[in-house]
């Protein structure tokens, strides 16, 4: 019999896959990950909403009910240093961060894959709505028959010895489908609500989150693009990401967006709509899942949300150069570009430069 370890996060998918693994006759072990607890007074003020003390309770109930062995590996201070504090310190330099990206990166895959070695499990199992297959003697990463519900965006760090090792019990389902199975179970996450934002931020918002961590203000100008004219003032560039148009701080004479954000002068510049449009992009820290021709013309993904689109990729070393075929809207530094061959992740990296 085949021993499975199972990520669950206290969320309905997670436990559907646990559930589901049971059924086919494995050997499953559940495991939970705390990374990031609140105190009573944390939860007043509203932050946090996920990966709390409720959620390793929801991962240890159904781990119960499905009678299977369940561990929690507190991962906290690894959180803070690999997730947390990058997260901080991305939006000083300007940036608009993935934390998923990191958390995933540093954290599951290390540590989820030690604890697999640990309890000598031969799979490792997740809720992630993704599909990985074995095509002509390789293993790819496909996306979800759930378009809406994809999550191969926060897939593209995924070491690629892994992926034979890698079952994704949900992710050629659709939501409603995931939901019904809980219910049919009756496990009882089965009307959880799905987790939405960030986990460790909360109703309060990224704002006041890194207003409460950094030692103090970083005032700079507000700048009318591309003139220089000096509009306003702030009192810090972790307020803003590019494309916004709400909560400026100024009114004009017509409306204006976040157009570039300046850490060296802490300068944030504002501009018309029009501005934002860029045919190009410079990307870092690229991690490839599957070999890639010089200008060959993938589809790219540049947020989470993003519809994907068509664009010559040419790779270089550490960095990408990405050349769309239509103008993209708001690309924004720190967010990743992922890229895909029809469905299949190919790879992505870290937005880094922008150009016209």
């Amino acid at each position: 019999m085949k021993r499975v370890l199972v990520a669950m996060s206290g969320g309905v998918d997670s436990s559907v896959a646990a559930a589901l693994l049971v059924d086919q006759g494995y050997d499953v072990v559940g495991v939970t990950m705390q990374v990031w607890d609140y105190s009573e007074k944390d939860c007043e003020q509203g932050f946090g909403t996920c990966c709390s003390s409720v959620d390793v309770e929801d991962a240890r109930r159904v781990a119960q009910m499905l009678s299977i062995p369940f561990y929690v590996i507190n991962c906290e201070s690894e959180f803070k240093e690999k997730v947390i504090d990058p997260f901080m310190d991305s939006y000083q330099k300007g940036e608009t961060p993935i934390p998923c990206l990191n958390c995933n990166t540093h954290l599951k895959f290390h540590y989820l894959v030690q604890k697999m070695k640990e309890l000598e499990c031969d799979f490792l199992a997740t809720g992630h709505y993704a599909k990985v297959e074995n095509k002509n003697g390789k293993w790819k990463i496909y996306q979800s028959e759930d378009s809406w519900k994809d999550q191969t965006y926060f897939l593209f760090t995924t070491p690629v010895t892994l992926l034979p090792k890698l079952l994704f019990p949900v992710g050629g389902m659709d939501k409603a489908i995931v939901r019904r199975i809980a219910e049919e179970k009756k496990l009882p996450v089965f009307d959880k609500k799905d987790s939405t934002g960030l986990c460790f931020i909360g109703k309060s918002g990224y704002v006041k989150f890194i207003d409460r961590y950094q030692e103090k203000e970083k005032k700079g100008e507000l700048k009318l693009y591309p003139s220089g004219e000096v509009l306003g003032f702030h009192t810090g560039i972790h307020q803003f990401t590019y494309g916004q148009r709400k909560r400026l701080g100024i009114s004009y004479k017509h409306p204006l967006y976040v157009i570039k954000i300046d850490p060296s002068s802490q300068a944030v510049w504002l501009g018309e709509e029009h501005f934002l449009y860029k045919h190009q992009v410079e990307v870092k820290d690229l991690h490839w899942l599957d070999t890639v021709l010089p200008g060959e013309r993938l589809k790219v993904k540049i947020r989470f949300g993003h519809q994907a689109q068509w664009a010559r990729v040419y790779p270089k070393n550490a960095y990408c150069f990405i050349e769309f075929e239509e103008p993209q809207r708001a690309l924004t530094p720190g967010q990743s570009a992922v890229i895909y061959r029809k469905n299949q992740l190919i790879g992505g990296g870290s937005i880094c430069g922008l150009h016209d």
